[in-house]
């Protein structure tokens, strides 16, 4: 047996936590000495927590004072350096990412330190709710293309830069699919555009005299965290009810259309969306009218959970792709 010692690995539970007020997607943050935002992270204590979901839900109320609905296990990120500043010599930290939803309502404020913040400040090109973002046009797409140019035949990935630059942001007749937030985070960060690169040592960020400014960065690997809980949202809303938790027990059909395109970040034609409601059978009258709408009286309606029975993947099954 080899002599040598063997790095220590510590094992933590990184959440991204997803509320929605006012019609925006909300994550939780926390910020520490160096101010930037990170996800919240806890330690996974084999002797206290049975299970590691237990354990994340368990130190998110302790530490962050909220009660989490839906729980699911994203993905596990143990990059070396992807948890450690350069004077780190503490054992290597891997991280088992999880996507997190919580109603506002049942929470009345997190804790001191954390704070909810608009996850379009992390992705701005994300969202197309109004119109295409001027920053993939104006910003985006001509670093990107200046990056594609340099493209060399030697290349391993099974798609050259330029069709991934035009797959991923929708370019030259490709259309926009809102799940790949993880393809178009990895392909700025590959390119050397986002601050989380130039941090990490990557040559192409190094390289450049400046970066443009493309949302704000996060700690450690927490965007890309981040991005990964997105892409998976997304697709969820499409054959799982997940949207629910993150809305009232009761809730109007208009309520229900601007958190669907809060989270899909895209428009959805009114008329349209409620009869994919209506086809889907998500949902039921509880025969109470609203009078909070700022308008005319508004019918509430409730999740109808007897779809779970009904069949295996009850969802809003919208377009892919804009």
């Amino acid at each position: 047996m080899s002599d040598k010692l063997l790095t220590p690995i510590e094992i933590g539970l990184t959440a991204a936590i997803v509320a929605i007020e006012g019609n925006e997607p909300l994550i939780l943050t926390a910020r520490g000495s160096d101010q930037l935002a990170g996800l919240p992270f806890g330690p996974f204590d084999a002797l206290s927590h049975r299970t590691f979901e237990i354990g994340l839900r368990a130190w998110v109320e302790a530490q962050a004072g909220l009660k989490l609905g839906y729980v699911e296990q994203l993905y596990t990120f143990g990059d070396r350096g992807r948890h450690a500043e350069a004077s780190d010599t503490d054992a290597h930290m891997v991280s088992i990412g999880y996507l997190a939803l919580t109603r506002a309502a049942d929470n009345a404020a997190p804790a001191p330190g954390a704070t909810f913040e608009p996850w379009y400040r992390f992705f701005p090109w994300e969202d197309w709710r109004e119109q295409p973002p001027a920053i993939i046009a104006r910003d985006i797409i001509p670093a990107l293309a200046r990056w594609a140019e340099e493209d060399t035949p030697e290349t391993t990935r099974a798609l050259p830069r330029k069709d991934r630059v035009r797959l991923y942001f929708g370019q030259d007749g490709a259309p926009w699919d809102e799940e790949r937030v993880l393809d178009r985070y990895e392909l700025l960060y590959e390119a050397g555009l986002i601050e989380e690169a130039r941090r990490d040592g990557r040559p192409a960020a190094l390289a450049r005299k400046a970066l443009p400014s493309l949302g704000i960065s996060m700690r450690f690997d927490h965007r890309r965290i981040l991005a990964t809980g997105i892409a998976r949202l997304r697709a969820k809303l499409k054959y799982r009810p997940v949207i629910f938790e993150l809305l009232p027990a009761e809730f109007t059909l208009t309520e229900l259309q601007h958190t669907v395109e809060a989270i899909s970040g895209r428009h959805l034609h009114k008329q349209n969306f409620r009869r994919l409601v209506e086809t889907e059978a998500l949902v039921e009258p509880t025969g109470v009218m609203s009078t909070q709408t700022g308008g005319r009286p508004a019918a509430l309606y409730r999740f109808r959970r007897e779809v779970l029975q009904e069949r295996p993947a009850p969802g809003l099954r919208m377009r892919s792709r804009r």
